[in-house]
Order: structure tokens, then C-alpha cells, then sequence
């Protein structure tokens, strides 16, 4: 549920949260108890650095910007590309 900013007279500005469809216009200041109308600001954004933020924003940037390969990797004496079992399974062109 969002927060919705609300101006005392003599206590000032609070938060209060409800839900979109349950906003009043008036709320009750959780300090003194005097009618306090909503007031409007500016949006509260916040942009963290989480793990999941990280992740999308790589995600667009390679969208954009994709990785481009110069060469193939090299094979480097016998040893596989990859050391997985079961890819050996897998059909060859």
C-alpha cells in the first residue's frame, strides 16, 4: 500500500498508508489528533542497487550494446569445450 503525506497545523507533515481506493481527503494526526488535510508532493522514488536492479538494467544495456565475439575460443589440445556428460550425447552437424 502506498503513503500518503498529510499536513497538521501544529505538528506538520505525516505519513499514512491506505489503500488506493480507501484514501480520505482528511486524517487524524497520529501526534495530537487534529484534523489534517492531504497534501500532494512529488513522487518518492527510489532507485536501489539490489541483485534483481543489477540484473535488469544489464539486461537492457545488452539490448543495445551486445557482446560482440571477435573469434571463435580456441580449442585448446583435446579437451572439450565443455565438460558436461551429457553434451557429448547430443547430435553433431
Amino acid at each position: 500500500m502506498p503513503y500518503y503525506q498529510f499536513t497538521c497545523r501544529s505538528c506538520g507533515s505525516f505519513d499514512c498508508n491506505y489503500a488506493m481506493a480507501d484514501v480520505p481527503l482528511e486524517s487524524a494526526c497520529p501526534h495530537c489528533a487534529n484534523t489534517s488535510a492531504r497534501s500532494f508532493g512529488g513522487a518518492g522514488l527510489v532507485k536501489t542497487r539490489s541483485a534483481a536492479t543489477r540484473l535488469i538494467d544489464q539486461t537492457k544495456r545488452t539490448a543495445s550494446e551486445p557482446a560482440v565475439v571477435g573469434a571463435p575460443p580456441s580449442n585448446t589440445g583435446s579437451r572439450a569445450f565443455t565438460r558436461n556428460p551429457l553434451h557429448r550425447k547430443l547430435p553433431r552437424p
